[in-house]
């Protein structure tokens, strides 16, 4: 079995160099200068759970302005997470495979990692330093070997339209919220915020105040190991979060019995109601974003009164929001790859600001690098303050927590706990 495999995340030193770098690179990395001769000719192949992957082959199409023989494939393997580690040690072995956080702790999975190349090796050039605190992840010995390609984020949906129709700006702080809650009910939005009433993390409660608790227990790291024991006692932690929840339940900003009966799901119920235009903000995930563009088309509300929509992070204490950053994919390299330089070089070339932003708007999901700018609907992410994002694992706590949280919160606003009994019945609150 491979060694232990923690990762930590670039320190906060580590990150104000990697700006500055690239800062300096930019110019160097506006323009790709290939490394390996470009008459050279060989087959590449990428693995991976889409059942399609527009935006990497876009990527293929543009890597082959300076490598014109060269031929890459994208294959959707079967039952990925069970097919991977055969497919590795197969005459057909992919050249870069997905990789995900939860295969680092799934000894079932030691041989994705054993096979993966040193991609932080500087022979190889390629750029690391624009990655976005929290999306870069190091193994326990400084290796680098997965690289974050698409990421997500937690927050709403806001109907510009709407803001603009009634004067009013996009909340940028708690306070700011309430008031804009109140001003939309006036106007005749009976509830101002909606979402998917469930449990998923795509759900209403953790994009509307899991970051805040989080942010609380950054802010308190004693908490951490009896939150992560289920010590009834950390319960308390909880606290600041669910009674925020439950204020706009009681203030019929939220309205959960609504959600349930019009929003069966949190991905494309909730997509095509919020298409309906009468939704000010929708609460989700990045995925959910990520479904809005094929979607347009598909809803005839939209189609007949299409509306400018943007997503921001929830606005959920007195000083703004927090941005909760998750890694949607990353990319490995097969380090026994027949063809592994140039394999590398294709890394080299996908490893860039304009590459990877390319991918995400193409996606619509959030790039792992610092600009935000390819892709409006994001746009409000652009200059957010880098000391109010960061990742789950950046808290220490363990899966376990998030699902006792996102129980309490469901069975607060649901009414069928009260915020002490949520908190006194931590450890056991997770029962699904």
């Amino acid at each position: 079995m491979m060694t232990r495999k923690v990762l930590v995340f670039v320190s906060v030193i580590s990150l104000v160099f990697g700006l500055m770098a690239c800062g300096q690179k930019s110019a160097e990395s506006a323009e790709f200068k290939p490394k390996l001769s470009t008459e050279t000719s060989c087959q590449l192949t990428v693995a991976g759970n889409y059942s399609n992957f527009e935006s990497l082959e876009s990527e293929f199409e543009r890597f082959y302005e300076y490598y014109p023989n060269v031929s890459l494939n994208y294959v959707n393997l079967d039952d990925y997470n069970n097919t991977i580690t055969s497919a590795l040690v197969s005459d057909e072995a992919p050249d870069i495979y997905v990789t995900a956080t939860w295969m680092l702790d799934d000894d079932k999975m030691d041989a994705v990692f054993e096979n993966a190349e040193v991609l932080s090796d500087p022979a190889l050039g390629i750029d690391l330093d624009c990655i976005r605190k929290g999306a870069m992840w190091t193994m326990e010995n400084g290796d680098v070997v997965m690289l974050p390609i698409f990421t997500r984020s937690y927050g709403m949906l806001v109907n510009m339209d709407i803001f603009e129709k009634n004067g009013l700006k996009v909340p940028e702080n708690y306070k700011q919220l309430v008031e804009t809650c109140d001003k939309l009910k006036a106007a005749g939005y009976e509830t101002p915020i909606m979402g998917a009433n469930g449990l998923t993390v795509a759900g209403i409660y953790y994009p509307f105040s899991f970051p805040l608790f989080c942010a609380d227990v950054i802010k308190n790291p004693d908490s951490i190991e009896p939150l992560n024991s289920m010590d009834p006692s950390a319960g308390e932690m909880m606290r600041p979060a669910l009674e925020k929840i439950k204020s706009f339940v009681d203030s019929g900003y939220l309205n959960p019995e609504l959600c349930s009966e019009q929003i069966e799901d949190d991905y494309n119920a909730v997509i095509m109601r919020f298409f309906e235009g009468d939704v000010p903000m929708m609460l989700g995930s990045g995925d959910m974003v990520s479904g809005t563009q094929k979607r347009e088309s598909k809803s005839e509300a939209f189609l007949a009164e299409p509306f400018k929509y943007k997503f921001y992070v929830v606005p959920i204490d007195d000083d703004g929001g927090y941005f909760l950053d998750s890694v949607n994919l990353f990319f490995s390299v097969n380090k026994n790859s027949a063809n592994l330089d140039m394999t590398n070089e294709f890394i080299r070339f996908l490893m860039r600001e304009k590459e990877l932003g390319n991918m995400a708007a193409i996606k619509r999901l959030i790039t792992p690098t610092n600009d935000f700018s390819l892709d409006e609907v994001y746009s409000s992410l652009d200059g957010f303050p880098e000391d109010r994002y960061f990742s789950y694992q950046d808290t220490g706590l363990n899966d376990a927590v998030n699902k006792e949280f996102r129980a309490a919160a469901y069975k607060v606003a649901n009414g069928t706990m009260t915020v002490d009994e949520a908190i006194s019945s931590y450890g056991s609150l997770w029962d699904e």
